[in-house]
């Protein structure tokens, strides 16, 4: 099982995390803040003020992307900063040379550091060696700055998030648990459906549910694909995971009954509006989902893809607000 880190290490005097290694770590005034800020850069775009002008960020990776890196990079790039790209995929993190030192050397080049890695346990050990922030980009755990573009999609069309019914459909994965976090942090209901040997991270299950109860949401947790009736979003992702291509075979076939189709977004329609369709990409058309759903005019994935950016823009901007670093390496 991967290492949980669902606390914060240190927080800034602004309730800001010092990292973000879990959707956890930031709490219900803390993500109505970063979304706030988002939304204004998104309407500022494609010119935002420069708010990480003279700041270099570093982004590492173990795993291939088209949107992590590319809105990373093109993002950050607009608000002024120098981006550093580190291919990882040929050499994991702790094989060539220890976390430790692989950390310790990077901060001392780069005011924060972004890691899209195949352990959880990787970033918890980065963050523990580092003197400046280090930001989830994706683990086998979590994909927190995924979470808040999806959020940032959801509150842009519903108008808010609190009373937002969201049924996540598929795969209990790293998506499903952010998305958990943080939907139930801002009371929205949140129905995950899926199967009963693919069901969602048990102690962040638990998390999210009293996230939801302090904040007026509910989490509920169903095997049957009808359950996603009557709620205003439907979100999946894809059934095979980077890292679970071995088990592709025995997941197709156990997840058939949670493909996504006009027949069930129908289903799941609100006093006769179908709801908006979801889906962090990449799809795999007519697996997971069917062309007619992609394409449909509910569909917000692309959305979902630009606010990524405008999500994850705002996010290092703050983190990087109120940081200090511990050593003083950096200006």
């Amino acid at each position: 099982m991967p290492d949980i880190m669902t606390e914060p290490t240190t927080t800034t005097s602004s309730g800001m995390p010092t990292s973000l290694l879990s959707s956890a770590q930031l709490d219900t005034t803390t993500i109505e803040a970063v979304l706030d800020l988002a939304a204004k850069m998104r309407s500022d775009w494609p010119a935002p003020k420069r708010t990480l002008e003279n700041r270099a960020i570093a982004l590492v990776f173990e795993k291939p992307s088209l949107r992590t890196r590319t809105s990373f990079d093109i993002g950050l790039s607009r608000l002024g900063a120098t981006v550093s790209y580190l291919d990882q995929s040929a050499s994991p993190l702790g094989d060539r040379e220890s976390i430790k030192d692989f950390t310790m050397t990077l901060e001392r080049y780069a005011d924060a550091i972004v890691a899209r890695v195949r352990r959880h346990s990787a970033l918890v050990e980065m963050e523990r060696h580092a003197s400046v922030p280090i930001v989830n980009a994706l683990s086998d755990l979590e994909h927190p700055c995924q979470a808040l573009g999806d959020a940032l999609t959801i509150r842009t069309v519903y108008g808010r998030l609190k009373g937002v019914k969201v049924a996540y459909i598929g795969d209990g994965n790293n998506v499903c648990n952010s998305l958990m976090l943080t939907m139930a942090a801002m009371g929205a209901t949140v129905t995950i459906v899926a199967p009963s040997a693919y069901e969602p991270e048990p102690s962040i299950l638990s998390l999210a549910r009293e996230r939801a109860e302090e904040a007026g949401g509910a989490v509920h947790l169903r095997t049957d694909p009808d359950a996603i009736a009557a709620h205003d979003v439907v979100y999946t992702d894809t059934w095979v995971s980077m890292g679970s291509e071995s088990e592709r075979d025995e997941r197709v076939e156990a997840f058939q009954r949670y493909r996504v189709t006009k027949d069930s977004m129908n289903r799941a329609s609100v006093g006769g509006k179908c709801p908006s369709f979801m889906h962090c990409l990449p799809a795999f058309r007519g697996v997971e989902v069917d062309d007619e759903v992609m394409d449909g005019p509910g569909s917000l994935v692309y959305e979902q893809a630009e606010n990524r950016m405008h999500a994850q823009n705002a996010l290092l901007t703050m983190l990087l607000s109120t940081n200090t670093h511990k050593n003083g390496a950096n200006p």
